[in-house]
């Protein structure tokens, strides 16, 4: 009798489909809207790494070009004057915000000081426009995995209650359950790993531009 019910508990087993659909289709709807939440996240995440991943390469590419023009040129002012109107250069935009400031008001009362503030908020509004969406890849980092891990705990929850309805405790009972519970976890994993990895990539790469607008800044200042 023992080895009947075993045969059919391994048979239950081997019969289920373990795909990823299914899975997806057979969890109740909290599980559903845990698989939702991160597949959406995930999604969004790779979104804003690619663009950031472009951004970065276009900017470094664009301030180096403007760097090696501007400090080529005869003077500030000149080259101001010979800069596209649609320019979109961090760095670009810094020194062309500075340079209105300074032609608008000419006094050399408190210059240095007027400029330094000026070329600063520059700086800081660049770098804020910069790190749109860094916010949104810490957060799916930090909370991915526990978002996961709420999806696996109600998953095998449900899978103990499943036992207790049946008076069963065969693999092929809980094994469904199981299974996805954990699909939750692993994509709560899948989606915060390269959300982390690329936040700390992005952040150091903005860290590094920053210095680099504001030693272009302190030399600015050297030549006004």
């Amino acid at each position: 009798m023992e080895a009947d019910i075993s045969t059919q508990a391994v048979g239950l087993a081997s019969s289920a489909d373990f795909s990823l659909i299914n899975l997806f289709l057979r969890a109740d709807i909290v599980v559903k809207s845990v698989i939702l939440i991160l597949i959406v996240s995930s999604i969004y995440s790779w979104a804003v790494i690619i663009e950031k991943f472009r951004l970065f390469k276009k900017i470094n590419e664009t301030t180096e070009e403007f760097e090696t023009r501007f400090w080529n040129s005869k003077s500030a002012e000149s080259f101001y004057n010979n800069l596209p109107a649609n320019i979109e250069d961090p760095m670009a935009l810094v020194f062309k915000d500075a340079m209105q400031s300074l032609l608008k008001k000419k006094s050399k009362i408190d210059l240095n000081n007027r400029m330094t503030t000026m070329l600063e908020t520059g700086i800081e509004k660049q770098i804020n426009k910069i790190s749109k969406g860094f916010t949104f890849l810490a957060t799916v980092g930090s909370t991915a995995p526990f978002i996961g891990l709420f999806g696996t705990v109600w998953g095998i929850m449900n899978s103990f209650q499943s036992i207790a309805i049946s008076r069963n405790t065969s693999l092929a009972i809980v094994a469904p359950g199981i299974a996805e519970a954990l699909f939750a976890t692993a994509l709560g994993l899948l989606a915060a790993i390269p959300a982390v990895i690329a936040y700390n990539k992005f952040n150091n790469d903005s860290i590094k531009y920053s210095q680099k607008l504001e030693n272009f800044s302190k030399r600015f200042l050297t030549i006004i």
